[in-house]
């Protein structure tokens, strides 16, 4: 369930494995369809849905700016990747037989200073998405997950990729 962190061609990867007890076509509309997304992901994703479509990204409360991005792929009901603002998401679901899918989410990005905090921020949001797949509640909040499981993010990764923190208007609650 952790991320794992990697240097590959001058540049990091993320990459999350995550065996979904859910249909393949589920967890597409989780990950793809605005109404779920809202549920787990950080921001909205305004934009059509095509390689080459331009896309914006709007954070709730308005908190972050708007980030710009562009789809990069998108094959229903198996890929989906996209720029996201300089970061390239890249989400692949693979069946499993009828109610099991992987999904395998890698954010390849720059700097390396980055990798535990986003790391932490994306463990956060796939435990949310496992919640919205089984229609649970989260017992805790995303800025007390962030603060939980970036700890581990620390503690594993690198000296060098643990030395930007949280996002402005986006710190853990304390």
């Amino acid at each position: 369930m952790e991320g794992t962190l990697e240097q590959v061609a001058g540049a990091w990867q993320l990459r999350f494995i995550r065996t979904l007890p859910h249909s393949q076509e589920k967890v597409w509309r989780a990950i793809t369809q605005p109404e779920h997304l809202a549920t787990w992901f950080p921001s909205s994703i305004e934009g059509e849905r095509k390689p080459g479509a331009q896309l914006r990204f709007t954070f709730p409360g308005n908190e972050v700016p708007p980030v710009e991005g562009e789809m990069i792929a998108w094959d229903p009901p198996t890929l989906f990747a996209f720029n996201w603002g300089g970061d390239i998401l890249r989400f692949e679901l693979e069946a499993r037989g009828p109610e099991e899918t992987i999904l395998t989410l890698t954010d390849t990005f720059q700097p390396v200073g980055k990798g535990a905090r986003d790391a932490a921020g994306w463990h956060a949001c796939l435990d949310r998405l496992e919640h919205e797949l089984a229609g649970t509640t989260p017992d805790w909040n995303p800025g007390e997950r962030w603060a939980q499981v970036h700890k581990i993010y620390v503690a594993r990764f690198p000296k060098e990729a643990t030395t930007i923190g949280p996002p402005a208007g986006s710190e853990p609650a304390k």
